[in-house]
């Protein structure tokens, strides 16, 4: 699949997975749009990937603050007159026990990793479906597919993304767009030390999982391979994957496991 040209939309391309596909879709001559609440950040990247590509642009964006994306869409249609690949990244992650963390915390997870997601989405979708393609990959994480200790509102958000990204694989086969849920186990990317507490501020540390997990570049070139094979889901990581397989097929193993695992 040739994506010179092309025009590729990354949210949450300011750090981690979204910035290396930044500068992945950059060398393959993709038309980009970069956007995240980090501008100045999404200026130096542009900078890097205008070595690759002639075409980058910025446009900020912030998914806690979902409300209206129409004039963020009519920007991108306006400069680029297509979207062809939506690639939702950014979103937080959590680090406190379920009944130590304030409602209003998880209703902050929930707005930016699922109401923000799925609104980004509904405002290109009209697009996509006048120009009849495109191609949407929804970043969510291995805890999409089980819970685990500490991460209730995160695992819940990303369940939910499931649910309502395989429900418009199905709503929008006829008009030919694709959707692929891409799912990360341990990348090292800085999401643990960005995971909110049960205070709402900033976890601060990197997990050991988190540090010894494979390298960002190296997950987004698995997504992009997963893009190009029109995958409708992908798995990334290491060993820790195997606990999707236990759960699944093996789910007494599965149990086994996760009931010895320590939350921290």
């Amino acid at each position: 699949m040739d994506f010179k040209n092309k025009t590729v939309w990354i949210i949450g391309s300011s750090s981690g997975i979204g910035k290396a596909l930044a500068f992945d879709f950059a060398k393959l001559g993709a038309n980009l749009i970069l956007s995240s609440r980090n501008v100045s950040e999404l200026e130096k990247i542009k900078i890097e990937c205008l070595n690759y590509t002639t075409n980058c642009s910025v446009i900020p964006l912030d998914l806690e603050k979902n409300n209206n994306y129409k004039h963020k869409v009519d920007e991108v249609i306006q400069k680029y007159s297509t979207i062809d690949y939506l690639i939702i990244n950014g979103g937080i992650s959590q680090r406190s026990l379920a009944f130590e963390t304030p409602i209003e915390i998880d209703r902050k997870i929930m707005e930016i990793n699922y109401f923000g997601n799925i609104a980004i989405t509904k405002s290109v979708l009209p697009h996509m479906i006048k120009q009849q393609s495109g191609h949407i990959v929804t970043v969510s994480s291995i805890v999409g597919k089980f819970g685990f200790p500490l991460r209730s509102a995160y695992s819940a958000s990303k369940h939910a993304l499931h649910g309502f990204y395989e429900t418009l694989r199905f709503e929008h086969q006829k008009d030919n767009i694709k959707i692929t849920i891409a799912i990360p186990g341990r990348v090292k990317t800085n999401v643990s030390i960005n995971a909110l507490n049960k205070n709402g501020i900033a976890h601060g540390e990197m997990d050991q999982g988190q540090e010894e997990g494979i390298s960002a570049d190296d997950c987004s070139k698995q997504i992009i391979k997963a893009i190009q094979k029109n995958k409708k889901e992908i798995l990334i990581g290491g060993k820790e994957l195997l606990m999707v397989k236990f759960k699944k097929w093996l789910p007494f193993i599965f149990y086994k496991i996760a009931s010895k695992i320590e939350a921290k």
